[in-house]
């Protein structure tokens, strides 16, 4: 049995990579969840959040930084895992972090209609049904729909005309950006930020929200293969996308602050684009802000629509799944079968309603920490078995940064458990969790005698290329 032809061709330029990775981490929770977040913790109390979360995602950042630098392949996380922890960790940490990439693609179909609601007044129409005390409306459903199936067509053309569109919509978002941080921070009341921190509790809430808020350069990983930048200059970019979102986080909460007083503030359905409104006393402004919500949509669901096709992928090419997901189309050469499933799969979020954005965000953060710990135990074991392995990129006092990782992402596990303030809600958030838990374990099952077939160095080969040689696997 022959190795089939599976190589990515490497098209992607530094500003595709930075796109991708910064649009992956700013997508439109920045417009709807900031009221919510200040009103948890208070304005600095949500900053200091998105500051504690930052720590951990560094930390992470420069294990990734090294890793994907040293091996550059498809799927980056399951190479990382296979090397560090064995066939089974590649297959965890992967389906784990599949999820969190569902997650957001979801939370981006969700999120599609709730911005047409803002801009269309009486948009929802066609009762059909309440969950969670949302009614859930024909129209509303029909424009997460149709924005799945075009998402779909645009990654079906290929990675080439997706980055073109990353980079356009990415420039678009910050321009937005900077129209609404420069004159709210200079028009904002400071009175507004009192009381600075409302609830320790609550800044623990919104602790446990930013792993799904800054996964994003994670994307860089999965689409390795495919970048045409010297391997250094790649995990420069992982740790460069980092600091770009949290300047761009914490400068989201420093303007809604300043702009609206926390009275009223958990009553207003887009608080972000309300305060736009207030900084330039017109409502069309408001307008503006939401349209670049807009394109934080497309951006961030593009760029993990392209990273769970990579991951997916990668995992069928490795024998971990059914091998019609690692055929590429014989013009575009996109992953066809994956594109079809991840659209099907996207195009059912917007049938649970906008309660669906808050159980999608906590379920897909618990699946990003989930992975982030295997990719630093995994960082830990390779740096000590392979010292030879060439590192473009090195990570400075690696044994600490590594055990640092792999302590802070510990921690961040454990504030989602049973007991802790900012535990897991159930039934909803948990059952996303225990289905997903539950389809993973019933594919390795249906694989089992498939991978019976391949033995430990030709998975190596299938997974790593020719890095399985230079590690003697």
């Amino acid at each position: 049995m022959s190795d089939p032809p599976l190589q990515l061709r490497k098209i992607l330029g530094r500003r595709d990579v930075l796109a991708i990775a910064f649009g992956a981490m700013v997508g439109w929770s920045w417009v709807v969840l900031a009221g919510e977040m200040i009103v948890r913790a208070g304005t600095l109390g949500s900053i200091l959040a998105f500051g504690v979360g930052a720590v951990m995602v560094w930390l992470v950042g420069l294990t990734y930084a090294e890793l994907t630098a040293a091996l550059s392949r498809a799927g980056g996380e399951i190479s990382f895992a296979f090397v560090g922890i064995g066939p089974l960790g590649a297959f965890i940490c992967g389906w784990t972090l599949v999820l969190a990439y569902v997650a957001v693609c979801a939370f981006e179909a969700v999120a599609l209609p709730t911005v047409v609601s803002y801009l269309i007044p009486g948009f929802d129409t066609g009762y059909l049904y309440t969950v969670a005390g949302w009614d859930v409306h024909l129209s509303w459903v029909l424009v997460g729909v149709v924005g799945a199936l075009a998402l779909g067509l645009v990654n079906y053309i290929g990675i080439r005309f997706a980055a073109f569109a990353q980079r356009v919509a990415a420039v678009c978002l910050l321009l937005v950006g900077l129209a609404f941080f420069v004159p709210g921070s200079i028009t904002g009341e400071t009175a507004n930020l009192v009381p600075y921190v409302t609830d320790w509790g609550g800044v623990l809430r919104v602790v446990i929200m930013t792993p799904f808020l800054y996964v994003g350069f994670d994307v860089i990983p999965q689409i390795a293969e495919e970048i045409d930048l010297p391997l250094r200059s790649v995990g420069r970019i992982i740790i460069l996308s980092i600091v770009m979102a949290l300047g761009w986080y914490g400068l989201v909460q420093w303007s809604v602050g300043l702009s609206l007083p926390l009275e009223g503030l958990a009553d207003r359905a887009l608080p972000t684009a309300d305060a736009m409104s207030v900084v330039y006393g017109s409502p069309w402004a408001g307008r503006v802000l939401v349209i670049g919500g807009l394109l934080g949509i497309a951006t961030s669901w593009n760029a993990f629509f392209i990273g769970a096709s990579r991951l997916l992928f990668a995992m069928a090419r490795g024998g971990m799944l059914p091998p019609v997901f690692a055929r590429l189309h014989p013009r575009y050469e996109s992953p066809v079968a994956v594109v079809v499933v991840l659209t099907a799969i996207t195009a059912v979020a917007p049938f649970f309603g906008r309660p669906a954005l808050v159980w999608l965000v906590d379920a897909g953060s618990l699946a990003t920490v989930v992975a982030y710990l295997l990719v630093a135990i995994s960082f830990l074991v390779i740096r000590r078995r392979y010292p030879h392995l060439p590192r473009p990129y090195r990570t400075p006092a690696p044994a600490v940064v590594g055990w640092l990782a792999v302590a802070t992402t510990t921690f961040f596990i454990l504030l989602y458990m049973p007991g802790s303030p900012s535990a897991l809600a159930w039934p909803e958030e948990w059952a996303i969790v225990l289905l997903w838990i539950a389809l993973g374990a019933g594919l390795a099952f249906g694989m089992r005698r498939r991978a019976a077939t391949l033995s430990r160095s030709r998975q190596a080969r299938l997974i790593l290329g020719d890095y399985a040689r230079v590690l003697d696997l």
